[in-house]
């Protein structure tokens, strides 16, 4: 893993500190979390921009409802 230094502002600390106090060893995991749902929220509204640019249209999307459906099983032969 690589070790980043951020710097943050004195009421942010504070708030982080209640939350996941450094002691306590949650404070890396609760910053890598919030690093990590950020990123994501990041990548979630490039992909609905991208979305809104070229939309799908119901010719382009391919559904085929068997694969959804339960299978039928076959009658089972009964024991003696």
């Amino acid at each position: 893993m690589k070790q980043l230094l951020i710097e943050v502002e004195d009421d942010i600390a504070a708030k982080l500190e209640a939350v996941a106090p450094g002691r306590s060893r949650r404070r890396s995991e609760f910053v890598r979390m919030a690093i990590w749902r950020a990123l994501w929220a990041l990548e979630e509204e490039a992909t609905a921009e991208a979305y809104q640019r070229q939309p799908d249209s119901a010719g382009e999307a391919y559904l085929d409802p068997s694969t959804w459906e339960a299978r039928s099983r076959a009658p089972r032969k009964p024991r003696r």
